[in-house]
């Protein structure tokens, strides 16, 4: 075929924009697909902060040089390593940029179908391109995943929703609303839609809202380091397990990997969040949502404790951030034949050591495959891990590479 590629990236997030920089210095001949940022842009809310420290929030390149800092200090922007949130706007801004730079080949379209024939990936552009390949990476990140849980997801989009459709939480201004869950997202969006002139209740099954120290100081003593590391997760020797050592945790159990990758880094509100929410709107705790039907244009909760007692709410919407969870069968341009040869681990692919899955030549990162190397790729701090070993597996496999473009360092 002589539009064969060696390589195509679909996605063009942290994860997708990161490989596309190291296979463009490494000569892959490849193209890329997607809209940058695309979730960052579309479904989170404006006025949103990054729960990661700035040092952890870098996309990745081949030298290191097109990091989140550099970025805000060639635009004059506010940054720190270490106990300064980062905006969403200025990620976002910086992802762009990272792009400009590192990723100039991005096609701005969507793939809509990926199939294999004779042994060569086809995949289907905006509804008209076909495109071959011999490899193919999805980086797609959480598009798709959004989880709701089923007492919820009968109800009518008109009242319910997940907290991922929502940048622009303005739209409830003046209107009752009731918040499901006890992470960031709950207690962020709760924030922001109080702040915004919404009347808030957050509901959560935990008896309390687990709240992140404050970052530890860099240059602490030797003793005070070894006692509580600091990692791109955070801080202590299981979260530095997590953040700097993928391939090891893929040699864990596979049922150990599984449950670590739900629950590990569970629900928790960043420090700098707290006193935006206590004291500030009701905290329903130690409840579970049993029940939920429509009355006119509200929605009826029906609630009960740990001791069995219940209770009702009325409220004009409901917001579900209940999180998401990884599943391939929720991945509509993945064909159906390519599906079923995937092997699964809880619903999510399982992939090898360089992130290849059981189907030769289709590879998966990001939070897709949290349960082979674990919580940090649900983070932008796993980007670097990911785009290195899977651009010297491809690089490798790339019978015909192209010398580097000029430029291509910058």
């Amino acid at each position: 075929m002589k539009d064969l590629v060696d390589v195509v990236i679909v996605g063009a997030g942290p994860y997708g924009l990161s490989l596309a920089a190291h296979l463009r210095a490494h000569g892959v001949r490849f193209r890329h697909f997607g809209l940058p940022m695309r979730a960052w842009n579309a479904t989170m809310p404006n006025g949103m902060f990054l729960k990661s420290q700035g040092f952890a929030s870098n996309l990745s390149d081949p030298e290191g040089t097109h990091t989140l800092g550099a970025f805000c200090r060639s635009t004059a922007r506010g940054y720190g390593d270490y106990g300064v949130p980062v905006p969403l706007e200025t990620f976002t801004a910086y992802g762009r940029w990272f792009r400009q730079h590192q990723a100039p080949e991005l096609e701005e379209t969507l793939v809509t179908g990926i199939n294999r024939q004779n042994g060569r990936f086809e995949l289907t552009v905006a509804a008209e391109e076909r495109v071959h390949a011999r490899s193919v990476v999805i980086a797609t990140g959480l598009q798709h995943l959004e989880h709701v849980p089923d007492v919820l997801a009968r109800l009518p989009e008109e009242l319910c929703s997940h907290s991922s459709v929502h940048a622009d939480l303005g739209a409830f201004r003046g209107l009752d609303v009731v918040i499901v869950g006890a992470g960031q997202s709950a207690l962020e969006s709760a924030a922001l839609l109080h702040e915004g002139g919404a009347s808030v209740r957050v509901v959560a099954r935990a008896t309390r809202v687990v709240w992140n120290g404050p970052p530890l100081v860099p240059h602490r003593p030797l003793v005070e380091r070894v006692r509580e590391p600091e990692a791109g997760l955070g801080s202590g020797w299981s979260t530095w397990f997590y953040s700097t050592q993928p391939r090891l945790y893929r040699r864990l159990p596979s049922s150990v990997r599984m449950q670590r990758a739900r629950t590990a880094l569970g629900p928790a509100g960043a420090c700098w969040l707290r006193s935006r929410v206590e004291g500030q709107f009701p905290l329903l705790l130690g409840q579970t949502t049993v029940g939920a039907e429509p009355t006119g244009d509200r929605v009826r909760l029906r609630l009960r404790t740990r001791d069995g007692e219940e209770r009702e709410l009325i409220a004009e919407h409901i917001v579900a951030a209940t999180g998401f969870r990884p599943s391939v069968a929720r991945l509509p341009f993945l064909h159906e034949r390519l599906r079923a040869e995937l092997r699964l681990l809880g619903g999510a692919p399982w992939v090898g050591p360089d992130f290849e899955s059981s189907v030769a030549g289709l590879f998966f990162a990001g939070p897709a495959v949290a349960s082979s190397f674990g919580p940090v790729m649900r983070f932008v701090y796993g980007a670097d891990y990911a785009a290195r070993v899977m651009s010297r597996r491809l690089t490798a496999h790339s019978r015909r590479a192209l010398p580097v473009a000029a430029g291509a360092r910058s």
